[in-house]
């Protein structure tokens, strides 16, 4: 399944119109640089994974007949920096990290609990951040 979006910019600043099949959402910068209109491209991207999980969750607990009443995502993005890495090659490296804070609220035993943990790391979007993803850039002509 391919998904399309896309993302027009629009204003003087940084303010961009994000088009999908069915939906259109801004983003923009937080001031003082852009005029905060909408969430920050890391918070979109946050945002997707916190949504998938939630659903991820959701379909896999109702599958199951378990009882799953809510799924609460919490999601921060960090980068740190690693000074002693394998791959370093003498200079710091960047590295991306995600916390995400799963709350599961209904009557759940423990091994339901840890199951839906497991479940988690296994919601597509997950998956794409934690893969290899490659990106290719296609310039159109003007």
């Amino acid at each position: 399944m391919a998904a399309t979006v896309l993302g027009r910019s629009v204003g003087s600043r940084y303010t961009t119109q994000i088009t999908t099949a069915h939906h259109q959402v801004i983003a923009d910068e937080p001031g003082p640089e852009g005029d905060d209109l909408g969430p920050t491209p890391y918070e979109l991207l946050l945002s997707a994974l916190g949504a998938c999980t939630s659903m991820t969750l959701l379909m896999y607990a109702r599958r199951k007949v378990w009882p799953l009443e809510e799924v609460h995502v919490e999601l921060t993005h960090e980068r740190d920096y690693a000074r002693d890495c394998e791959d370093c090659d003498g200079s710091e490296v960047q590295l991306e990290r995600v916390r995400r804070h799963i709350r599961l609220i209904g009557p759940l035993t423990e091994a339901q609990r840890v199951r839906l943990a497991e479940i988690a790391a296994r919601c597509p979007v997950h998956r794409t951040l934690s893969a290899a993803t490659r990106i290719e850039d296609v310039l159109e002509p003007a």
